[in-house]
């Protein structure tokens, strides 16, 4: 699907527009036949250079074609699947002749959002170099928000801790872990990108697009820095979680022993006065039953107290 933006200077709104023109941006998500069609015969761009763009496996880099003044820069972004694993998918920005800046990415994602909302300040289509920032600077403290998301679950997950007796829990911690690998893997290789970008080389900007470039690159580290914490965490947690939950079961079943062994006594001592066994004058004793119970229950409280001391109740 292709989208076509363009920022109207006189009242500095973003509008959605028909038509390829200069100084717009084109959005590409989950992109067609016909969209990679029009983009190629519009813009000049090979058809051989989006199709490795579209490969979810494709890692973060820079990429020059400078026969067809195309250059582009590609990330990882995260997105949020299901059971709250976060996961990564590549996204490309491309600067095609100095006058067009498009993105292509498999998925919808929440950077590129509030772009197309309008949303963000100082954004314009018509300044390339700062978009891109803009981009670059939002995947970072996006992977930000999802990391304190994630330190949250980690948190809920150590109180469940103490009174885990199942598997689920753990599950949990695992698909959290998961998540951690996809997004310190995607930190470390932006890294990279962010670093080529600051050295000049790629794309031209302005001293205030440096300093937004600078906070993109510390965020990053940032993110990188409680990734990395949240793993080692999330590590220790998740050997104490599988010896607890160990623990928890065996005391369960002490505890359900000690209770048969308890209710056990009853039991037996209806067993022998039932047999067809003469007992005596005991047999026509008014109250025999009364004592019977007694018996059953002072004996009973016996052997719980004796487990209870012995730490086996």
């Amino acid at each position: 699907m292709m989208k076509i933006f363009n920022t109207n200077m006189k009242n500095l709104e973003l509008n959605q527009i028909p038509s390829i023109r200069k100084g717009c941006w084109i959005d590409l998500i989950k992109p067609n036949d016909q969209d990679i069609k029009l983009l190629t015969e519009s813009l000049k761009v090979d058809t051989s250079f989006i199709s490795y763009i579209l490969d979810d496996e494709e890692q973060p880099r820079i990429d020059i074609d400078p026969e067809n003044q195309i250059k582009m820069i590609f990330v990882d972004v995260p997105i949020k699947e299901k059971k709250q694993v976060i996961s990564t998918i590549p996204l490309a920005i491309l600067f095609i002749q100095d006058d067009y800046i498009v993105t292509i990415s498999l998925e919808e994602n929440e950077v590129l959002k509030d772009f197309k909302m309008g949303k963000v300040k100082e954004f314009f289509t018509q300044k390339k170099s700062r978009f891109s920032i803009q981009i670059l600077y939002r995947t970072a403290t996006l992977y930000l928000r999802y990391l304190k998301n994630i330190n949250r679950e980690i948190e809920k997950a150590e109180n469940k801790m103490l009174k885990a007796t199942n598997n689920r829990d753990l599950i949990n911690l695992l698909s959290i872990e998961k998540s951690l690998v996809y997004i310190t893997t995607s930190l470390k290789s932006n890294e990279i990108v962010l670093e080529k970008i600051l050295k000049g080389n790629i794309i031209d900007f302005y001293e205030e697009d440096l300093e937004l470039l600078e906070d993109a690159i510390i965020e990053n580290k940032q993110c990188i820095e409680m990734a990395n914490l949240y793993r080692e965490i999330l590590g220790s947690m998740t050997d104490s979680f599988a010896t607890i939950i160990s623990n928890n079961l065996n005391n369960m079943m002490k505890f359900l022993a000690g209770i048969t062994i308890v209710f056990s006594i009853p039991t037996m001592v209806a067993s022998f006065m039932g047999m067809n066994v003469p007992l005596g004058s005991f047999g026509e004793f008014s109250y025999a039953f009364f004592i019977l119970v007694m018996v059953s229950v002072i004996l009973s409280l016996l052997v719980a107290w004796f487990l209870k001391k012995k730490n086996m109740l």
